[in-house]
């Protein structure tokens, strides 16, 4: 019989910093956490990330000790993320850890983060064995295990779903706190009219990019010649200004556009000066509220169609949503219609333990220890 061991694991693979204390049996004795977060329009880059890191890692280290009610010199095995992630986030987690082990005389496990997330969801939800949808910043991949190794059955050909919200956030200047997801998810839910927007799925894998380009295209370049067809109308920048104002409620997209008027073109010159440059903000016809509704709805069916795809192929009956956008209460509801239609069930959690957190890091790596004891 295995003594029940007690691991701390730190993760820092990205924008967050989390340390979390966990026993074999799968206890959660703490799993503190604290988020890197920029200004809206703005992503996390690997430097000030590190960073944040650096700062916070210390403080979260005392505070999950703390509520553990445990000493460091209690801890059976010290674990970390070893990857994927961000190399120069990731070393904060590796080197304290490192540090910890040594000072402790106790053994190191380098877990892999997605291994990490779907452990901790079948350690959460008892889930015996699923079919797994792991959806996250970083990565998109429906997984199955078999023969003693999680086999990926499909996945994102260019960019991870997670990617793809936080860009699309901030093509249309959404705040990141609490994070760009969660805030698309809000502005979906007042969202009325479905935009038709491409909809990827090639066998088993999905594509991203190009719906993101489709909506770059919409909120950018489609505008411009909207606005183009405005001046051979003979409208005026000041025209335009204030039928922007009258649309306070749509998006609002800059376009700065220099015109020189040459003796070819007559014609404008009613309207425009021979050589004018102004800043003019034109309207976008469809609300942030129904572009938010309309990209998750045609994301998240992708999402389903393949994750149902890979459910027959290893007949399972039960999907478990790992990763921080399976928390996102529309994409589990969405599934749980699927699953329960094929006469099966749904594992998925709240952002507690979907979003990156240390008590993962921890749990998967007290599984290792104990397999090679």
């Amino acid at each position: 019989m295995y003594k029940n061991l007690i691991s701390l694991g730190i993760e820092g693979s990205a924008n967050k910093i989390g340390v979390g204390i966990v026993t074999s049996s799968g206890e959660i004795l703490s799993n503190p956490r604290k988020t890197f977060i920029t200004p809206p329009g703005e992503g996390f880059r690997p430097k000030e990330t590190a960073d944040h890191h650096r700062r916070e890692v210390l403080s979260i280290l005392r505070t999950a000790l703390e509520e553990a009610k445990i000493k460091l010199q209690d801890i059976d095995v010290f674990c970390y993320t070893k990857g994927p992630g961000m190399a120069q986030p990731l070393s904060v987690g590796a080197l304290v850890i490192r540090t910890l082990a040594q000072l402790y005389q106790k053994p190191i496990v380098g877990v892999n983060h997605c291994i990490g997330h779907i452990e901790m969801g079948r350690c959460v939800t008892r889930a015996t064995n699923p079919t797994i949808l792991y959806v996250s910043g970083g990565n998109t991949q429906v997984i199955a295990y078999s023969d003693r190794r999680y086999r990926i059955f499909g996945e994102t050909i260019d960019m991870a779903i997670g990617n793809c919200l936080d860009k699309f956030a901030r093509l249309i200047n959404l705040s990141n706190d609490p994070a760009p997801g969660y805030n698309i998810e809000q502005l979906a839910k007042l969202g009325k009219k479905y935009i038709e927007i491409p909809y990827i799925v090639k066998g088993m894998d999905v594509s991203f990019s190009g719906i993101l380009s489709f909506l770059e295209d919409l909120l950018k370049k489609k505008k411009k010649k909207n606005l183009m067809k405005k001046r051979k109308r003979g409208e005026s920048s000041e025209d335009l200004v204030q039928e922007d104002l009258k649309n306070s409620n749509k998006i609002e997209i800059p376009v700065i556009m220099t015109d020189t008027i040459s003796s070819e073109n007559l014609n404008y010159q009613e309207t425009f000066s021979n050589s004018i440059q102004s800043e003019i903000y034109v309207p976008n016809p469809h609300t942030k509220e129904d572009l938010c509704y309309s990209l998750q709805e045609t994301i998240f069916s992708m999402l389903v169609e393949i994750t149902e795809r890979a459910m027959a192929h290893t007949n399972s009956k039960e999907v478990l949503l790992v990763g921080g956008v399976g928390c996102n209460l529309r994409l589990q509801e969405m599934m749980e219609i699927m699953v329960k239609e094929r006469g099966g069930s749904l594992c998925a959690m709240d952002e507690k333990y979907c979003i990156d957190n240390g008590a993962m890091i921890a749990f998967a790596g007290n599984l290792f220890k104990i397999n090679i004891k």
